[in-house]
Parts: C-alpha cells; structure tokens; sequence
C-alpha cells in the first residue's frame, strides 16, 4: 500500500469517527508511524494542523443538523462538544454567524469538504543528505514536555530555547566533553508509549551529577539533511523532508528520535543538519 493510499485511508477513518472519537492512534497506524509524526505529516502537508481539521469539518457537517431545527445541545453532544455554549462560540468563529442565526435561509455560511491526496510533482529543489548507521548514543541537557497536539509546541520549544540562553544552561552543557555530535542538539522524544518530551542536549558521557537530565537515543539507521538559514528555514527542511522525500525514499519511520545537530546554533544564520531515524518500508 503506498503513501497516497494510506492517507487517503485516514481521511476515510476522520469521516468516518466525526461523530465518536477519533484515535490519534489508529490514524498513525495507517501511516506505520508514531502520533507525533502523522500529525506532524498532516499539518505540513495541508497547511492545517489534524485538530483544527477535524474542527472545521465537524462543523462543517453541523451546518445541516442546524437547518434541520434539530436541538443545539444535542447537535453539541453529537459533535463532542463540552456544552452547547463551547459549540457556539466554535460554530460562529468558524462561520461567522451564530447557530440561531444560521437556520435563517439565505445566510451565507463556510463549508470545508474533506480532503483528498494525489500525487503530485515536486522537488524540484535539490535536498542534500547522506544515510548512517550509528549506535546508541547517549546525550545530557535539559528537558519539557511536550503537548500531545503539536501545534502548542511550535510556541513553546523557541520559548524554551530563550530560556536556556538567558539562564547559562546552554553554555554550561557546550563545555562538556562530546561524543557523537560536536554542537547543540534538539531532540523530539515523541513515541507512542513514551511521554513526550523535547531535548536541549549534547551527546556526552561526562557525569554531570544532577545538573543534567540522561537519555539514551536508541540505534538507528538516519537520514541526514542539511541546511543553513533561520528556525523557520530548519522548519521547511523538515517539511520538504517528510512530504517530498520520506514517501518515495523506500524508508518510513524509525523507532529514534528526530534530532535537530546545530552546527551554528545563531537562530538568525545556523547552520543544522535534521536526523530522520528511518527503516526498511514494510510492503
């Protein structure tokens, strides 16, 4: 089953569940990946992040519960809504009209229909990287956790990165002794049995006693990825990575952590190479 196909199997799971829960779980499972990394996919594919999605195609679909004078309460409870004062205040940012307002005929209304993926031709930009094979490796840093809906933590990680700058950790933690890695890391700890959590780290051995938090990135097969710019530049190399490359490379996901190697850690001018933890595609 290829990459188009199995997306397009979880769109059909999305219209399917609008009105009982949807499972972030089962969705990764359609696309042999974590949570973290479907979202992550669906949001630099569309544009829009998976939650906001389903949002708007819930109420979408409200629109006609509404002009059949069905009850708003029950059209909130059917929709997972909380009360029917959340579902109005979501409705009418969404629409621009109160549900009251939206049983009147002839009032102008927003429909998102559901999405569908085809392949397209793209990469026309080269991508520069190299495959590798390393064994476990073992960083120190510091640590936050991480939402379980990934678009909260495009906020906070720069925020934590701001943080460690003003605070000393991040020049204390480059005088350590390195192992694998001779600079700065940013480690995305985002599996689905793991809590989810996000590194400013190094990859040392030096005991360090309390100071820094451990974790050991399990080995793995990578796709590295290089390039240079600002954070957002770092973001659209992801982007390219996980919608040009990944999906025609014969690889998916690996069991490793995404790792951020700042080689030139000035947030204006880096320079970075991404680590994709990657596999063998299973047919």
């Amino acid at each position: 089953m290829d990459w188009v196909e199995r997306l397009n199997n979880a769109i059909k799971y999305i219209e399917e569940h609008l009105t009982d829960k949807i499972e972030y779980e089962e969705l990764a499972k359609l696309l042999c990946c974590s949570t973290y990394h479907f979202q992550r996919m669906f949001a630099f594919m569309n544009g829009v992040p998976l939650s906001e999605y389903i949002r708007r195609r819930k109420l979408s679909l409200a629109v006609s519960d509404i002009q059949n004078d069905e009850r708003i309460v029950d059209i909130a409870l059917k929709y997972g809504y909380a009360s029917p004062t959340a579902f109005c205040r979501a409705f009418q940012n969404l629409h621009g009209v109160t549900p009251s307002e939206a049983r009147k005929k002839g009032m102008q209304l927003k429909t998102y229909p559901p999405i569908s993926f085809k392949l397209t031709i793209t990469g026309t930009e080269e991508l520069s990287y190299r495959i590798e094979d390393k064994p476990a490796i073992q960083i120190k840093g510091i640590s936050i956790p991480l939402d379980k809906s990934i678009e909260k933590n495009f906020l906070v990680v720069p925020q934590f990165w701001d943080k460690a700058v003003k605070n000393g950790l991040l020049t204390k933690l480059m005088t350590l002794d390195k192992t694998e890695f001779d600079n700065l890391l940013g480690v995305s700890i985002c599996g689905d049995n793991k809590e989810w959590k996000y590194y400013i780290a190094v990859s040392s051995l030096t005991d360090t006693g309390d100071e820094f938090e451990e974790y050991t990135i399990p080995a793995s097969k990578w796709a590295v990825f290089t390039g240079n710019g600002t954070n957002i530049s770092l973001q659209d190399l992801e982007r390219r990575v996980i919608t040009e490359w990944l999906p025609f490379s014969g690889f998916e996901y690996g069991n490793a952590p995404d790792i951020e190697h700042y080689i030139q850690a000035n947030p204006n001018n880096a320079e970075y190479e991404y680590w994709l933890s990657i596999q063998p595609k299973k047919e």
